[in-house]
């Protein structure tokens, strides 16, 4: 089987052939397909935006188009940034620029106020039309300061329920194994086992 990530995010292509690595499936991604349009993110949800952009995926590559759309929402911030994580900052955004604006928004916030999420929605689309989605969630806290120097995005000021580190401190198999992509990425595995053995 062949599926095609509609990204050109190379950190989350990375993540996806991690926990994928041992079924028969090629990964393809948008890079493979040029001819692919980007995808606007401006759905009010997550799950809006992810079915977006794998039905465009599957519709431009005729093939099953597997896609994301994943953020941090901030309990105290009623759900912000949301689905806008990743321009939070303004058109001009990039990670640095997304953190700063989060921390100095949450300046006075302490302790339990410091509450926070990881969503992540994935859309697996398929040319004929039919499309699936799977959700994972990590719950946290934000940190006052950056720590750490993988992972991307809000990474560096996220520490998971537990944990005495943020995912930008952790091995890529750390993360995986608690993050919301990861766990998302486990039940789209899981459906793919499951589609798998019905055609043999």
């Amino acid at each position: 089987m062949e599926i095609v990530l509609a990204t050109r995010n190379r950190r989350k292509v990375e993540e996806v052939i991690r926990i994928m690595v041992d079924l028969p499936i090629l990964i393809l991604t948008l890079d493979d397909f040029p001819a692919c349009p980007e995808t606007e993110e401006d759905g009010a949800t997550f799950e809006e935006n992810a079915v977006k952009k794998a039905i465009t995926g599957a519709k431009c590559a005729g093939k099953p188009s597997l896609a994301d759309d994943s953020g941090l929402e901030v309990y105290a911030l009623k759900g912000a940034p949301g689905v806008f994580s990743s321009r939070y900052a303004g058109p001009e955004a990039n990670d640095r620029k997304n953190i700063e604006k989060l921390l100095n928004e949450m300046r006075f916030l302490e302790g339990k106020h410091r509450k926070a999420r990881f969503v992540c929605c994935i859309a697996l689309a398929f040319p004929d039309g039919k499309v699936h989605t799977f959700y994972g969630y990590t719950e946290g806290l934000v940190g006052t300061e950056p720590r750490g120097g993988s992972g991307f995005g809000y990474d560096p000021i996220f520490y998971p329920e537990g944990r005495d580190k943020t995912f930008a401190e952790m091995t890529a198999e750390e993360k995986d194994a608690i993050s919301h992509r990861g766990r998302a990425l486990r039940e789209v595995r899981d459906f793919l086992i499951s589609r798998m053995e019905k055609k043999i």
